[in-house]
């Protein structure tokens, strides 16, 4: 999987928001707002280029104190959404 072009990680008020570039695509309705794990979790993706839910997981439980099975659950429920906002393909 790889993050669409055109989409960016921005702290906005010290939130982590999900937002598409330029002005024109900006819609302040469907910003995408990240807690501090998921921000992490966006700029792994982004240095990986393509992803998978298997190298993200792993990247968590060692960067964090998390098992590998929950470290992949939570990230493919993620993962999960961030398609569901067509964001990654």
């Amino acid at each position: 999987m790889k993050i669409k072009e055109g989409f960016v990680l921005r702290q906005v008020c010290g939130e982590w928001v999900v937002v598409g570039e330029g002005l024109s695509a900006i819609n302040f309705n469907r910003l995408l707002s990240l807690n501090d794990t998921a921000a992490w979790l966006w700029q792994q993706a982004m240095e990986q280029g393509d992803f998978t839910v298997d190298s993200l997981a792993d990247r968590l439980s060692e960067e964090y104190d998390v098992t590998t099975e929950d470290a992949r659950r939570d990230v493919a429920e993620l993962v999960g959404k961030w398609q569901q906002e067509g964001i990654v393909a």
